[in-house]
């Protein structure tokens, strides 16, 4: 087993190193009430628990009455995440049978309240901080994780959590939320995976006041010092564990590009942010021609926001439309982009590098309405954070230039959407497709259910991750996010469509992470990048390797 604290009998049996209290208290043995007599008799549980034998199913039961009585979303969110401290295969389980319920509450929106609370709600460390004062041993804080055979790691500085801006070391929420998704969604193994929370200080003026802030109430670092901090870590991380792929997550737009560009050729790392979010925006697209009847390749979309997200929908994109047959500058000339000031054009001489690509020749345009009447696009796709940017006027105007308009509002958590689902499906008469970050309820309107899909990235990087692992690949590539695009778009059924749905249904999660981690190794196998033997069967191979939350027989 991946897990080294259990030594392996057989397939069902195993012998834990710990008894009494300590197994009880160890959330990767503990079974809690479902221990068997035999097992409490052996292993010194015996009074240490209620007298009464649980089977599972009445634990799960127990568990989800008892976190659907809970008043918020966020009292929820403390209840499974005090569950994982405790009974990490019960907290799987109840995800894992209950994903659509469960994701909300463990990651977006909900994980957002939390990280802005984060301080305050507080019970049990997760994962690793490591704060500036550690600079020159940053491999001894790496080395006091107990599990050696990390195989995903996700990071944060916390300075661009979700839509929330600059949260500090309170972004913790994102790396643990992010790899409980990596096993509910994939299967990796939770004993290989570690959340890290990079302490680079925070510009928020209210945690810098808070008594309960968690992390360094100084500025943040920046320059020469947090990159000398940075690299460090990435170059601990490969000598302290080597086979681990690196997410850099919900870092600053300043940061993410050269980061992701500094790094991405020499280690095994992506950025959730810029990659994974343009990879599930892609499959939302491509199903969406199934609909529309226009090719990828013909589209006009208009990005609402030009920052990390949005390039890289838009990179990816352009790669995608290549491939159907256009050339690099065509592709770059059908996407367009607005940022916080106004059209992204080349008469502009404020712009940061990332957005110099796509700074087209046309006369300036400062607001989102105006720009949509003057481009008339197929798409508009909210990446900015800022809510309710997607007005009445403006889908309407989508509504009359398109048969079909694509209105994506992708910004987290709900309450920063461009426009709900309700919004866009009234304000366009029944006829615009929609998608969203975060989820919303399905919308009867004159007679006709539409099931709104939500475009979370959670359908993309649990499938890379899983099948980085299991073949041991040794870097992440465009292609990846761009094949694991079109292995999420394949899964989406006719009756999918007919719902208005550009994604398959979150019960099927577990299967889409499978198809993706096949392409994800066939990529890796033909390019030379993958260090495990090539397996005769790779869907199976992937399905093997994928963690189960069942109980094991204690000896």
């Amino acid at each position: 087993m991946a897990c080294s604290k259990l030594q392996e009998i057989d397939q069902d049996v195993v012998r834990p190193d710990k008894t009494g209290v300590d197994l009880l208290h160890d959330p990767a043995l503990n079974k809690g009430t479902a221990f068997t007599m035999e097992e409490r008799r052996n292993l010194g549980l015996l009074g240490l628990l209620p007298p009464r034998i649980f089977s599972p199913e009445e634990q799960v039961l127990r568990t989800l009455t008892n976190v659907r009585k809970k008043a918020t979303d966020l009292e929820k969110y403390i209840a499974m995440i005090a569950l994982l401290d405790r009974n990490e295969t019960l907290f799987y389980r109840i995800v894992i049978d209950n994903i659509e319920e469960m994701m909300p509450i463990i990651y977006t929106p909900v994980v957002g309240q939390a990280c802005k609370q984060y301080g305050h709600i507080y019970r049990r460390s997760r994962g690793l901080y490591i704060s500036r004062s550690d600079k020159g041993r940053i491999q001894q804080v790496l080395r006091n994780w107990p599990n050696k055979d990390v195989r995903v790691i996700v990071v944060t500085d916390g300075e661009r959590i979700l839509g929330l801006g600059d949260l500090g070391v309170s972004g913790m929420g994102i790396p643990v939320g992010k790899l409980s998704l990596y096993t509910a969604c994939a299967g990796i193994d939770p004993s290989q995976t570690l959340p890290i929370t990079l302490d680079v200080g925070t510009n928020n003026e209210a945690f810098l006041k808070d008594p309960l802030y968690m992390g360094t109430q100084e500025r943040r670092l920046k320059g020469a010092e947090y990159d000398a901090l940075v690299d460090e870590f990435v170059c601990a991380v490969q000598d302290v564990f080597p086979k681990a792929l690196i997410q850099f997550e919900d870092f600053a737009n300043h940061n993410a590009f050269r980061l992701l560009e500094k790094y991405r050729n020499n280690v095994c790392t992506f950025n959730d942010d810029i990659q994974g979010t343009a990879s599930v925006v892609l499959a939302g697209l491509f199903s969406s021609t199934r609909l529309t009847k226009t090719p990828l390749r013909d589209m006009k979309i208009l990005f609402c926001g030009a920052g990390e997200a949005a390039i890289g929908i838009g990179d990816l994109t352009v790669t995608a439309m290549m491939a159907e047959g256009l050339s690099q500058a065509e592709a770059r000339k059908r996407c367009w982009f607005m940022d916080s000031k106004a059209l992204v054009e080349s008469s502009r001489q404020d712009l940061q590098e990332h957005k110099k690509p796509y700074a087209h020749q046309h006369q300036p345009i400062g607001d989102l309405l105006s720009a949509v009447k003057v481009l008339k696009p197929t798409a508009i796709i909210g990446v900015s954070g800022v809510p309710s940017q997607f007005t009445k006027e403006i889908v309407e105007e989508m509504a009359r230039n398109n048969k079909r308009p694509l209105v994506f509002a992708l910004s987290n958590p709900t309450a920063n959407a461009e426009c709900t689902a309700k919004d866009a499906y009234t304000w366009s008469g029944g006829r615009a497709i929609f998608a969203s970050g975060s989820p919303f309820d399905p919308v009867t309107l004159d007679g006709k259910r539409y099931v709104s899909g939500q475009g979370n990235n959670a359908y993309i990087f649990p499938g890379v991750g899983l099948g980085v692992v299991a073949c041991g690949a040794r870097r992440v590539t465009d292609e990846m996010f761009s094949e694991a695009a079109k292995a999420l778009a394949e899964m989406v059924t006719d009756e999918d469509l007919a719902t208005g749905c550009l994604f398959p249904p979150l019960t099927k999660i577990r299967d889409a992470s499978v198809r993706i981690a096949v392409k994800v190794a066939e990529v890796a196998y033909a390019r030379g990048f993958a260090s495990e033997p090539r397996p005769k069967d790779m869907a199976a191979h992937m399905r093997a390797a994928q963690y189960q939350p069942v109980y094991k027989k204690y000896i």
